[in-house]
C-alpha cells in the first residue's frame, strides 16, 4: 500500500481547470453587473453577500436587497455595508432596480416564486439549493426558463471541494473500471443535524424534508460522479428521535424551563449575527430561530434510506441520519476493476487530520491511498471556487457548473423518495416532470 498526497493550489494557475465557461458567461464581463438579492438570512448575507462584495467589488454592484421581514433586510444592508435600497416586495425591487442577476436565498418552498419572477423580469438567476421543493414548482421553473430565454444556476458548492473533485477524476479516468453500484451514507451530528429541527426546515411544507433540502447536495454529487440521470427511487423514512419523541418540549430555547437538563439547549445569544438577523426581528414575523427540537409539529424524517436506479444501470444505496455523534459521510463505489472508498469527518470528538483520504483498491491488487488537503474554509474550499465560477468564469473540464436540469434531477430524487415513503411504492423520475432520464448526464 502507498499514499499519494495532493497539495491544493489556488490562484490563476488552476483557474482554467476549475471554473466554467458556460455559467453566466453570456452575462458577466469586466463591467460591473447589477445584482439584486431576495432572502437576507445567514446564507444570503454571508456567502452571497459580504463574501461576494469582498471578492468581486470591482465587477459586481448590489442594486437592491429584498426580504419579507423589513427589520431583517435593514439589518442585512448594514451588515453588508451597502447603500442600495431595500424592499419587502420583490416585484417592486425588480421593476425599480432592473438587475441583470437575481440571487435567491429565501425559504426553499418560495424559491420557485422568486426564480420565475426574476426570469420574467429579464434577469439570470443564481439560486441556493434546493432549486425548489416539489415537482409542480420544478416544472414552473423549467417552463419559465424556456419561455424567457434566461438562465437558472444552482449553487452546488459540494462539487468544488478538492476531495470530491478528485473522486470525480478517479472515476472518470477508469481507475476502477465501470461503476456498477454505490453505497453512500451521510451522518448529521447532534449539533448541525439538530439545527434543522429548530428552524423552518422542520416542516415539510417549507423545506420539503431533508431528502430535498439537505440530500439535494448528495444526490447531485451522485448524478455528477456517475454522469447519469436517476431513473427510479424506492425509499423508507421515519421520525424517531426529534419532535414528539423527546422527553419534554417548549416553544423555543430562550424561555425554556428545561434548559438546564436538555442536551439540545441552544443559546442563540452567543451569536451576535443571529441576534441581529433573527432575535431582534422576531416582532415582524414571529419566526423563532432557536425553536425546540422536540416540538410536536415537526413532520420531517430524521432517518432515511433510499434505493436509486440510474439510467446507466448503476444501483445506489443511500442513507441519511440526523442524530449521529459525529458528522460526515462514507461512500463506496464498486466497479468492474476495483473499488473506490472515501470518507469525510466534518466534525468528530477526536483530533481531525489536515487531509481527507480516498482509497482505491484494484481487483487482485493492493490498496492505494490519495491524501487531499482539507484545511480550506468554506465547505472545503468549495464556496470560493463556486463564486469564482459564477462571477469570473473560465474553462470547466470537470463539468462542475450546474444549471436548472442539474437542480431538477437532484431534487427529483428527494421528491420521489418522499413520495415513495408516503405511498410505500417506487417512483419513476420521468413521471414527475417533463424531464426524462438519460444514461449520460446532460443529454436532452
Amino acid at each position: 500500500m502507498h499514499r499519494r498526497s495532493f497539495i491544493h493550489q489556488t490562484g490563476a494557475a488552476v483557474t482554467g481547470a476549475l471554473f466554467s465557461d458556460t455559467v453566466l458567461a453570456s452575462t458577466l464581463s469586466m463591467a460591473k453587473k447589477k445584482v439584486a438579492m431576495v432572502g437576507t438570512g445567514v446564507r444570503g448575507t454571508s456567502m452571497w453577500g459580504t463574501e461576494v462584495i469582498k471578492e468581486y467589488a470591482d465587477t459586481v454592484e448590489f442594486v437592491g436587497l429584498c426580504d419579507k421581514n423589513p427589520g431583517r433586510v435593514a439589518t442585512a444592508k448594514r451588515l453588508m455595508k451597502l447603500t442600495s435600497p431595500t424592499y419587502v416586495d420583490i416585484d417592486l425591487m425588480l421593476k425599480e432596480t432592473k438587475p441583470e442577476i437575481l440571487i435567491v436565498t429565501t425559504m426553499d418552498s418560495t424559491h420557485h416564486e422568486q426564480i420565475v419572477k426574476g426570469l420574467e423580469a429579464g434577469a439570470d438567476v443564481i439560486t441556493e439549493k434546493p432549486m425548489t421543493t416539489d415537482e409542480k414548482k420544478c416544472q414552473m421553473i423549467i417552463d419559465a426558463e424556456k419561455r424567457t430565454g434566461k438562465k437558472v444556476y444552482v449553487t452546488f458548492n459540494y462539487r468544488y471541494s478538492p476531495h470530491r473533485q478528485k473522486i470525480y477524476e478517479l472515476l472518470n479516468s477508469g481507475e476502477i473500471g465501470k461503476v456498477t453500484s454505490v453505497d453512500f451514507h451521510w451522518y448529521l451530528d447532534t449539533s448541525h443535524g439538530a439545527d434543522y429541527f429548530r428552524r423552518w426546515h422542520r416542516k415539510r411544507e417549507f423545506g420539503g424534508t431533508l431528502l430535498v433540502h439537505k440530500a439535494t447536495h448528495h444526490f447531485d454529487l451522485l448524478n455528477w460522479w456517475l454522469n447519469s440521470d436517476p431513473e427510479e427511487v424506492h425509499a423508507y423514512g421515519a421520525l424517531e428521535f426529534y419532535g414528539k419523541n423527546g422527553p419534554f418540549r417548549h416553544t423555543h430555547c430562550r424561555p425554556c424551563p428545561h434548559k438546564g437538563e436538555c442536551k439540545f439547549y441552544f443559546d442563540i445569544t452567543k451569536s451576535q449575527r443571529l441576534v441581529d438577523l433573527y432575535v431582534n426581528n422576531e416582532k415582524h414575523d414571529g419566526y423563532l430561530r432557536d425553536g425546540c427540537v422536540f416540538k410536536e409539529d415537526i413532520d420531517i424524517f430524521d432517518k432515511m434510506a433510499v434505493q436509486i436506479k440510474y439510467a446507466n444501470k448503476v444501483q445506489v444505496s443511500y442513507s441519511l441520519t440526523a442524530y449521529s455523534p459525529y458528522e460526515g459521510y462514507r461512500i463506496s463505489f464498486n466497479g468492474t476493476k476495483g473499488k473506490l472508498d472515501a470518507w469525510i469527518h466534518e466534525s468528530q470528538p477526536w483530533e481531525k487530520e489536515k487531509y481527507d483520504e480516498i482509497q482505491v483498491t484494484k481487483n487482485f491488487g493492493k490498496a492505494e491511498y490519495f491524501r487531499i488537503s482539507n484545511t480550506e474554509a468554506g465547505h472545503g474550499g468549495g464556496d470560493v471556487r463556486l463564486r469564482k465560477q459564477l462571477f469570473n468564469p473560465g474553462a470547466d473540464p470537470h463539468k462542475q457548473g450546474a444549471g436548472s436540469r442539474d437542480g431538477a434531477m437532484s431534487i427529483l430524487v428527494g421528491i420521489a423518495a418522499r413520495q415513495s415513503i408516503d405511498t410505500g411504492k417506487p417512483v419513476k423520475i420521468g413521471s414527475l416532470t417533463s424531464l426524462q432520464p438519460h444514461p449520460k448526464r446532460g443529454e436532452v
